[in-house]
């Protein structure tokens, strides 16, 4: 009987259980940021990519690059 109360009264498994439910909330938050924003970046480094060709092989960034 004495076990039963001691379990009764640990809230260590309670415990766990809220960290388990926040965790998996940021979890969930976090793909869904990187879902909604990934179109975003993906256009951005195209632009990017886009303009440094356009830049040509006499600009500075393509010059460092390619010696």
């Amino acid at each position: 009987m004495k076990l039963f109360a001691n379990f009764a009264k640990n809230e260590s498994g309670a415990v766990t259980v809220d960290w388990v439910v926040l965790t998996a909330a940021i979890v969930g938050i976090a793909i869904a940021v990187l879902t909604v924003i990934s179109g975003g970046i993906g256009s951005a480094a195209s632009g990017i990519d886009s303009q440094l060709t356009a830049a040509g092989t006499n600009s500075a960034i393509s010059s460092a690059i390619n010696p």
